[in-house]
């Protein structure tokens, strides 16, 4: 991996065209530090040279073995893992997984084995049989609205799931997320999308942070950007933190001014 833009100028030549270590990423990624109350949400996303968030309706096929690499090191950062129900149900999630490489990181950091999955839904139109909610090392969470179906909450209950409220109608509030996240104890916050919920997010001036690979490929078509829904009255302005390239990879990071 070669790093093409530094954070700070503490690159030295060993760096660069190698493969980084997960520690590495670890330190390349970090959060940063944090009041006693403070949060930061951050998103994850991939797109084409051509603007596509996905091919086929899954992010997968535009990816490749380092996006991944990074995909499991933000996640291992993370405390929880914020992400749409349709992406839930179109990549078939599973809940994060504890990770040796990380788990002195996490246990300095006050963290648990794994990060949290919380599912952003209105509906409720999940498959709680599904190991997200059958098997994950901490209980995955709901986030829906007050006038969600009550029959549906019931049965996310029902499957282990915590239900949280942070919407008056039956929708979510994302900027009200983010709170009820980090009242939890959650505030190192990772959005996985999908495009409407990082839209939402970005609508309501509630994104920290952007971490954007792009892939090295064209698709046409009509897929998705990696954010659509509301816009904004003035687009958001953001300045890079740090640019790595790998195999034609751009791994990009963007931070809020």
């Amino acid at each position: 991996m070669r790093r093409l833009f530094p954070v700070t100028d503490q690159t030295s030549a060993d760096q660069t065209d190698r493969e980084w270590s997960l520690d590495e990423l670890a330190e390349a990624y970090a959060y940063p530090s944090l009041g006693p109350d403070g949060h930061w949400l951050r998103a994850n996303m991939v797109s084409t040279l051509d603007g596509a968030g996905q091919h086929d309706g899954r992010s997968q096929p535009i990816s490749g073995e380092t996006d991944m690499r990074i995909f499991g090191t933000l996640r291992a950062l993370a405390d929880v893992v914020v992400v749409g129900a349709e992406t839930v149900r179109q990549e078939g999630y599973r809940p994060a997984r504890a990770r040796e490489a990380f788990a002195a990181r996490r246990s300095a950091a006050g963290q648990g084995p794994a990060a949290v999955i919380a599912v952003v839904t209105a509906s409720l139109d999940l498959d709680f049989a599904a190991p997200l909610f059958t098997s994950p090392l901490v209980a995955t969470l709901v986030l829906t609205g007050a006038a969600a179906p009550a029959d549906r909450v019931a049965e996310a209950a029902k499957a282990g799931a915590e239900v949280v409220v942070a919407g008056e109608g039956a929708g979510v509030d994302p900027a009200r997320a983010v709170r009820e996240l980090a009242d939890r104890g959650l505030r190192r916050q990772l959005t996985e999308g999908g495009p409407r919920l990082l839209g939402q997010f970005v609508a309501a001036d509630a994104l920290d942070e952007l971490c954007l690979t792009i892939s090295p490929m064209l698709t046409a078509g009509d897929a998705q950007r990696i954010s659509g829904g509301p816009s904004v009255a003035v687009p958001h302005r953001l300045a890079p933190a740090c640019l790595l390239e790998e195999a034609g990879f751009l791994f990009t990071r963007y931070r809020r001014i």
